[in-house]
């Protein structure tokens, strides 16, 4: 546990209302009530900050094609650029996936860069981000999400060329690929290697102890069916066999760069480009960046 990533964290839950009440309460709970303690750190692990009410919600233009679907117990909301239904027509269609507390408004830059090259790109509002319904959500639903709208996309008769996700959303791509999802290419933007060292961040920053901590994670992976370790480089790198790029920066404050280095090393041939200065957001932005991952998704380049 380095000091970056526990400052990373603690920034991240400092963003919402009452963080000093929560650690608080979550600490008397832990002593008095424990099973009340897990129910409450579930509740508020798996709730994407800082709140929706607090943040301004991306304006899209009218140029975009948004539908809502229902999902579990929450939604997906899915945008495509041009009114043409999700799809339609004969260009490559390119997934584009947010990371935990983001949104598809993050993608935009990727998308419009995508759509001079030819390919057709579809964001998502993952559940309980943007503009989706739902209060609370986590990685195995963020996978199934995944999974949900490339097999919606495909009965509509689309092609699903390739998957580009950023952090958690990265996590979750990985696995999804690992487990037969069509995609010929990924590119992984800033992934998280390990989902049970956040687990262990959490606790840290609310104080919580290693057995309450372990109880949270049990109680995740019994109510989703699976295992954290699943979603880690050495599970799910060996069975991706879409061509794959990570991008991840050096300086990376949330997510350290030798997670990156832990995906592209347990990929099969999996590229790895390095940046500098861009940290964990930025290169969602960067010029350089969007170029490489056009270029690498371009149609032309399959073998």
């Amino acid at each position: 546990m380095n000091r970056a990533s526990v400052q990373a964290t603690t920034t991240f839950y400092q963003a919402a209302p009452g963080l000093r009440a929560s650690r608080l309460a979550l600490g008397l709970a832990e002593r008095v009530w424990p099973a009340l303690a897990v129910r409450a750190a579930l509740r508020l692990f798996c709730t994407p900050l800082p709140p929706r009410w607090l943040q301004r919600q991306p304006v899209w233009e009218s140029s975009w094609r948004i539908e809502r679907w229902p999902f579990e117990s929450s939604g997906l909301t899915v945008y495509t650029p041009g009114p043409a239904p999700l799809g339609a027509g004969a260009a490559p269609v390119v997934l584009l996936v947010h990371g935990w507390g983001g949104s598809a408004a993050q993608m935009r830059p990727l998308a419009q860069a995508l759509t001079q090259h030819g390919l057709q790109p579809v964001l998502v509002d993952m559940p309980a981000h943007g503009h989706s319904a739902g209060r609370v959500s986590n990685l195995p639903q963020f996978a199934r999400a995944i999974e949900y709208v490339a097999a919606r996309l495909e009965q509509q008769g689309g092609r699903l060329h390739a998957v580009v996700a950023h952090s958690l959303g990265a996590n979750a791509a990985a696995y999804t690929a690992g487990r037969g999802l069509s995609a010929q290419r990924l590119v992984l933007l800033a992934p998280p290697a390990s989902p049970r060292e956040y687990t262990r961040l959490f606790a840290h920053v609310f104080g919580l102890s290693e057995r309450l901590r372990a109880r949270l994670q049990a109680r995740i992976e019994s109510r989703e069916g699976v295992l954290m370790a699943q979603f880690e480089p050495e599970a799910a790198g060996p069975r991706i066999g879409a061509r794959a790029l990570v991008v991840h920066d050096r300086g990376d404050r949330v997510n350290p760069f030798a997670d990156g280095e832990a995906f592209a090393a347990r990929i099969a041939h999996a590229q790895l480009l390095a940046t500098d200065g861009l940290g964990h957001r930025k290169l969602l932005n960067d010029p350089a960046v969007l170029a490489a991952v056009t270029d690498f998704l371009n149609p032309s380049l399959e073998t």
